[in-house]
């Protein structure tokens, strides 16, 4: 997904995982208030990674979250920072959805509005069966049409842009064209006919019934059907005023929550949604009775907000910045309520292939081998903080992941006699210039100096460009052309699954046929034939073993050939909630943050 946030997989226990889960349902079948002790009761560090801390079923109060900047989307169709994904979980609901379980035992899919998992003769059609008495937020009813109509607004991109396009890939109707978007069918912006026949790749035979028919075999459906874009949406509001590219400021709730006010850029309030019923929600709890986030572009105000309980999550789950670390860590009282999770990410540096003198696979190798992934590593808080020194893209909790290492640079601090004569191939043997992308944080600040300082040990001089948070991955960096224009020959970035599987991580952000003029993922513009030919021979596996090797093998061409991607570590955050939350563990299956609609208050 976006950027630094998305789908992944992680190394947590399965066994611990469930078992403190069995404790939270325990506690929630009794009716009572918080659960008796135990080890998933106790406040200690890391006990969200693999249980869930301070459990409880106590109902009411009001949830403040925070983080640095806004989401990037609230249009459950639009949105592609993995956070964003989780926030969605309050008041989106869409045919299948990740369980609601600590760790690994995240990384299942569940049906949510679908009765059943999508079913499949083939694996190119599928049928799904709605629950029936599903409402909107104003008492309207949801029917099959209307999670058929939230697919066709992901067609039209010039309006609907910015999150994933699985489903154009695989349903628009005589195949994507060359830039990923579809010829026969532009969306139901364009297409009025008052019938809303629409995508004639998808029927609804009836109220309760939607049967997608996929142009290839695709074993991953259910997955992509966990994805936001299959949350219902009603045609008559989103055809209207406040449709379309608005609907991001007041998308229609069909789960426990509905916006009650929201500022961009500022702040969100959440009221319950009196039209759900948990009776047809598999594993929401709907516990406090208000949500208020706030938007603090200051990081330490925020980690301070967190320490002092002024704010009770942070929901990036990028982690406290380096001098938050030490408070934490030394202090026992600060550390037992807090997590050091694998995120599942992967972050990265994206060579603009496009921008001079990138066009030259050389000059692409001298920053591979010039640049010290220990100073990025330190940047973002060591270990602890930073995750681990990376030698690949695919991060070894994704499926599909091989060990290798094509450039060795002694142990991640770079190999500077092998850059220069990578500068020597290229042409540029004093260096060159170039620009660097990176966010406005605290962390993307540091993370860009330490590039910058890395590479002009061998000449090549950066200039640091910075872009808001809540858009740097949409807007700043999304568009191709705007890139070339300004010159971003590198991009700091981050990766991490849509999905738990080698296609979830790196279909979007590798396949030169997914190339989009806006909200475009594949910063570095690949277009390598033998990377899309893998690509597509993956995808029609259905021997998952065999597929993961074909995605260790995309991995090598990325890394050893085309040379566009600098993989340099693999993603921790050290994460810390306020004394007041309830119900706190780490869903894995999104990038290693909490899941917010589980969360109570005490």
């Amino acid at each position: 997904m976006y950027g630094l946030f998305t789908r992944h997989r992680g190394a947590i226990r399965v066994g611990t995982a469930t078992a403190a889960l069995g404790l939270l349902l325990a506690g929630c079948s009794s009716g009572s208030g918080s659960h008796p002790g135990g080890p998933t009761a106790q406040n200690v560090f890391n006990a969200g990674t693999t249980g869930v801390r301070n459990p409880s079923t106590k109902v009411g109060g009001t949830l403040n979250f925070i983080a640095d900047g806004d989401c990037d989307y609230w249009d459950p169709a639009r949105t592609y920072y993995g956070h964003c994904w989780d926030m969605q979980r309050l008041f989106s609901r869409g045919l299948m959805a990740y369980k609601a379980l600590p760790g690994t035992g995240s990384l299942d899919v569940v049906p949510d509005i679908a009765t059943a998992p999508g079913a499949s003769p083939d694996g190119k059609n599928w049928t799904y069966h709605l629950r029936t008495g599903l409402k909107f937020e104003d008492g309207s009813p949801i029917t099959s049409k209307n999670v058929k109509y939230a697919i066709e607004r992901v067609f039209a991109q010039s309006v609907i842009n910015g999150g994933p396009t699985y489903v154009i890939t695989f349903l628009c109707p005589g195949g994507a064209n060359a830039a990923g978007g579809c010829d026969t069918y532009k969306g139901p912006y364009v297409d009025k006919d008052p019938s809303h026949l629409g995508l004639s790749t998808i029927d609804t035979p009836d109220d309760n019934t939607i049967v997608f028919h996929l142009n290839t075999v695709v074993g991953d459906w259910n997955y992509i059907m966990a994805l936001p874009a299959t949350t219902p949406v009603p045609i008559g509001y989103d055809q209207g005023p406040k449709g379309g590219a608005k609907y991001t400021f007041h998308p229609i709730s069909d789960g426990p929550y509905k916006f009650d006010s929201y500022t961009p850029g500022k702040n969100l309030t959440l009221v319950r949604n009196t039209y759900w019923q948990s009776s047809s929600d598999p594993f929401r709890k709907a516990l406090p009775d208000k949500i208020v986030f706030t938007v603090d572009t200051n990081d330490i105000d925020v980690d301070n907000r967190l320490i002092n309980n002024i704010a009770d999550v942070d929901i990036n789950g990028v982690g406290v910045q380096v001098a938050t670390q030490g408070k934490i860590l030394t202090d026992p009282s600060l550390k037992a309520r807090a997590d050091n999770p694998i995120t599942g990410a992967t972050r990265y540096l994206a060579i603009e292939s496009k921008v001079a003198p990138f066009t030259n696979v050389h000059c692409r190798r001298a920053v591979q081998y010039a640049v010290s992934k220990v100073d990025w590593q330190t940047a973002r808080g060591g270990p602890i903080g930073g995750g681990d020194v990376a030698t690949s893209m695919l991060n070894p909790a994704v499926k599909g992941y091989t060990k290798f290492d094509a450039y060795p640079d002694d142990n991640g601090k770079g190999d500077l006699a092998k850059a220069r004569d990578e500068l020597r191939l290229c042409g540029k043997p004093n260096g060159f210039t170039t620009h660097l992308a990176s966010s406005n944080t605290t962390k993307g600040k540091n993370m860009a100096a330490a590039v910058q300082s890395s590479l002009a040990r061998v000449g090549i001089k950066v200039t640091i460009d910075l872009g808001d948070n809540a858009t740097y991955y949409s807007q700043f960096i999304g568009s191709p052309s705007v890139n070339r224009r300004k010159g971003f020959g590198l991009m700091v970035a981050g990766w991490g699954a849509d999905w738990p599987t080698g296609y979830g991580f790196f279909s979007s952000l590798v396949d030169g046929r997914k190339i989009l003029a806006q909200g475009n993922s594949n910063y570095s513009e690949v277009d390598d034939p033998k990377v899309n030919s893998m690509i597509d021979e993956a995808v029609g596996t259905t021997d998952a073993n065999k597929a993961a090797a074909i995605w260790g093998q995309v991995d090598k061409q990325l890394m050893s050939v085309d040379a566009t991607l600098v993989p340099m570590t693999w993603d921790k955050a050290l994460v810390i909630n306020s004394q007041n939350v309830t119900n706190a563990f780490i869903l894995t299956s999104l990038l290693g943050v909490y899941d917010f609609q589980a969360m109570g208050h005490v």
